[in-house]
């Protein structure tokens, strides 16, 4: 035999030869039917979940990544303007200080300029300009004194406003720096004058090349024309335009996803410095910040693959394997339907058996007692007495009518067996019967039984056998549920409308809330590890619902379980 005859279904080659109308199923549609089905209510939800799975992860990480770039580019922001606002406070401490007249004279400027640079740092040179733009005083390492600054935007500026922050520029010196300017009054003469503070360029640009970001990011200033004032890796050369946009003026950070010359998406942070014209900028490729996620694709993917493949082969076996059941089960039914129509020749034939035997009875009868009468006459009669051969054939009719009795009886004995037998029932009695069937049980096992049947409770009619077969299992049903040393309580009392009520308690392990629904279904059962089989309380149930009853459960896990039993004191004749 073949390994594809070992694992072929039993109902394939039945389906392949059956010609019209001889199955009332295709079982191999059925199969391709549960396949399909199977699969769609399986596979759908798993692909639609894998869907959102990585949606929502992308949209997490895309999250993520902007909050990043947000949080980067503000923390870059808040540093340059701790460091631009140090200096200012610095210069504005000087002017208050020193006053126009010490910082007029060069050897305290010098002095000045020494403290500062060792106290702050990022100072290349101090300068005093008149209001005029005529630079009067100068320390520093540049040839600057008497230059007239006049024409230059950001001296116009600091006059006007008191103090300015100028973008990185060439000036006189023609080298890449900034300007802090601050304005001061000489009180005694009330001339304005500007003291002017050039920044070190190589310590502010350290201020973004110390972020660490990831892959090719980068981070560096523009001015609000655009003009790149710190070095860019990848965006334009230092005072050159940045080849990226420029968006409006706003108090808060933003990150937008921008598409840069070579059509390579970025994120990009835009941070205005509130009293500068800078712009601090943080580009980030998205190709790069997104690459995790085409690795969690990937996975995904073979978890899917991997997931799809074991729920289709699940899903084959289990469709083989039901519709196999239900083939079986087709089988089944047709033996059941034939034994059942045999049942009901026999039943038939049991029935006829019966009245026959009945009839034949009569007439036995007769012959027995007529032939008993003549066997008295020719005993007591000498004439007769001595003739054997007339006494012998006298005791062979009456032989053959005893014969033919104890066949009838049998006759009888066999229609007995096919008919429910109806009988007036004293309950006491009945539990009684049952209870001493597992007594011995009972007193092993330390298990009281109390039964509260009162005398005067009246009798009803039903059929006995059934009756003790439906409290037979109940016993034995609390029996199983109870420990050693357990309580078994019967009760029967009057209900209403005509009926008894009667129940069997215990205190055993009860019945969880979940199953009390299906305690009756068939083959349902909470023992099954110990050998149970789930037919007891569906073969009961079924039998009082024949008899005309009712019979409902009451439990709690831990307390134990009531069966409540309601039975019409007259048998309805609807009852079988």
């Amino acid at each position: 035999m073949s390994i594809l005859e070992k694992i072929r279904p039993q109902f394939w080659d039945t389906d392949a030869s059956m010609g019209p109308g001889k199955s009332l199923f295709n079982y191999r549609r059925i199969w391709r039917f549960a396949i399909a089905l199977l699969a769609v209510v399986a596979l759908v939800p798993l692909c639609v979940m894998a869907f959102i799975d990585y949606n929502v992860t992308r949209h997490s990480m895309e999250s993520e990544n902007l909050l990043r770039t947000a949080r980067t580019t503000s923390n870059t922001r808040r540093t340059v303007a701790f460091f631009l606002q140090e200096r200012q406070q610095a210069l504005e401490f000087l002017a208050f200080q020193q006053g126009v007249q010490n910082l007029r004279q060069q050897e305290s400027l010098e002095m000045t300029l020494k403290s500062m640079q060792s106290s702050f740092g990022g100072l290349v040179d101090l300068g005093l300009i008149d209001a005029k733009g005529s630079q009067i005083a100068y320390a520093g390492p540049y040839d600057l004194l008497g230059l007239d600054y006049s024409q230059q935007q950001w001296f116009e500026r600091a006059l006007q406003q008191g103090e300015y922050v100028s973008h990185v520029f060439r000036g006189f010196r023609d080298e890449p720096h900034l300007v802090i300017a601050h304005k001061v009054v000489d009180e005694p003469s009330g001339k304005a004058y500007v003291l002017r503070a050039t920044l070190d360029t190589e310590q502010f640009n350290a201020i973004l090349s110390s972020i660490d970001l990831p892959g090719d990011g980068d981070a560096f200033i523009v001015d609000q024309d655009g003009m790149i004032q710190t070095p860019s890796k990848q965006h334009g050369e230092l005072l050159a335009q940045v080849d990226l946009p420029i968006p409006e003026f706003s108090e808060k950070t933003s990150v937008r996803v921008v598409l840069g010359p070579d059509n390579t998406r970025y994120y990009v942070g835009y941070a205005y410095v509130r009293g500068t014209p800078f712009i601090v900028m943080v580009v980030k490729n998205l190709e790069d910040l997104m690459k995790p996620l085409q690795t969690i694709r990937m996975e995904l993917l073979w978890i899917l693959a991997t997931s799809v493949a074991i729920i289709l082969i699940v899903i084959v076996g289990v469709a083989t394997y039901m519709v196999n059941k239900i083939y079986i089960a087709d089988q089944t039914r047709a033996r059941t339907l034939h034994r059942m129509e045999h049942t009901n020749r026999m039943a038939s034939i049991g029935r006829l058996a019966a009245g026959v035997a009945h009839e034949i009875n009569n007439p036995l009868a007769i012959i027995n007692e007529k032939a008993g009468l003549i066997n008295d006459l020719f005993t007591y009669k000498q004439e007769y007495a001595h003739d054997e051969r007339l006494l012998s054939n006298i005791r062979s009719i009456i032989d053959s009518v005893s014969r033919c009795g104890k066949i009838t009886k049998r006759l009888l004995s066999f229609a007995r067996h096919i008919d429910v037998e109806k009988d007036s029932i004293q309950f006491k009695g009945l539990a009684e019967e049952v209870i001493d069937f597992l007594r011995k049980e009972a007193e092993y096992r330390s298990i009281s039984i109390v039964m509260d049947i009162p005398a005067n409770l009246p009798e009803f009619i039903s059929d006995r056998g059934k009756l003790q077969q439906i409290f037979l299992n109940l016993v034995n049903n609390a029996f199983q549920a109870m420990n050693d040393g357990g309580e078994l309580h019967i009760a029967a009392k009057t209900g209403e409308k005509n009926t008894l009520v009667f129940t069997v308690a215990d205190d055993g392990c009860g019945i969880p809330s979940g199953d009390i629904k299906r305690i009756f279904d068939p083959f349902f059962s909470t023992k099954k590890r110990n050998g149970g089989t789930g037919l007891g309380l569906s073969i009961t149930y079924g039998l009082v619902q024949e008899l005309g009853g009712s019979m409902f459960v009451e439990s709690e896990v831990g307390r134990g379980s009531v069966f409540t039993i309601t039975m019409p004191i007259e048998a309805s004749k609807e009852a079988k």
